[in-house]
């Protein structure tokens, strides 16, 4: 089921991702479930996210008789760009969903002290000779202070991609991160699986799952 929250936020639930998000909240529950839950999320969200791809008539020649199907457009040209390090787990699902999608990554790390994102790597730097047929997916899991995700969907909408085309990809996410996202990109759609309590002093969203990426790929100390 989707729940438009409001225009631009859609929460996304049924019961495989409401059992995926016990399963991924759980502290006892070891990287292996957690990484497995998460990729159930992600298919559902990603199915919701692309349902603004444009679509095509194309003909087609079954075993019976020809027909004409709806396709995508095969002249826009689509981006998944996961946040490092946790976004990378929508990595696999997208590329299965949308073959055709190109990757291009976004390297940050939250400082403790400020909860400003520090850069470390950027793939995104491209010519966008006409913006208007680009459709951009940011993925992440965590939605907390949302400064992060600000700075990922500037690099998009500098380069002239309107802000209908981009859409942000979360499992988690906290108040407070949607309405910094929406206070400057008021038309990005963000697709979530739950819409949290608050973040803690930590920056941190509560109850969340802890830290996302020592989650996914067992680095908890």
């Amino acid at each position: 089921m989707t729940v438009m929250t409001n225009e631009n936020v859609k929460l996304i639930t049924n019961p495989v991702i409401c059992q995926s998000l016990c399963t991924m909240r759980d502290k006892d529950n070891d990287s292996q479930n957690v990484r497995i839950a998460a990729r159930k999320i992600t298919r559902a969200l990603l199915y919701e996210a692309s349902k603004n791809l444009p679509l095509v008539d194309r003909e087609v020649h079954t075993p019976l008789k020809t027909c004409i199907a709806k396709d995508i457009d095969p002249d826009i040209k689509i981006i998944i760009s996961p946040i490092l390090r946790a976004g990378l787990i929508f990595t696999d699902e997208a590329i299965d969903i949308l073959p055709d999608a190109c990757i291009r990554h976004i390297g940050m790390y939250r400082d403790e002290k400020t909860l400003k994102p520090v850069w470390y790597y950027n793939k995104v730097p491209m010519a966008t000779p006409d913006p208007k047929k680009f459709y951009v997916y940011i993925t992440d899991p965590m939605l907390a202070t949302g400064n992060s995700l600000l700075e990922a969907i500037r690099l998009y909408a500098d380069k002239g991609i309107p802000q209908k085309n981009i859409k942000c990809i979360c499992i988690f996410a906290a108040p407070q991160g949607i309405e910094l996202i929406h206070s400057e990109f008021p038309d990005v759609e963000i697709t979530v699986a739950a819409i949290d309590e608050c973040l803690n002093e930590r920056g941190y969203i509560v109850p969340g799952m802890g830290d996302a990426g020592d989650r996914i790929f067992n680095t908890v100390e």
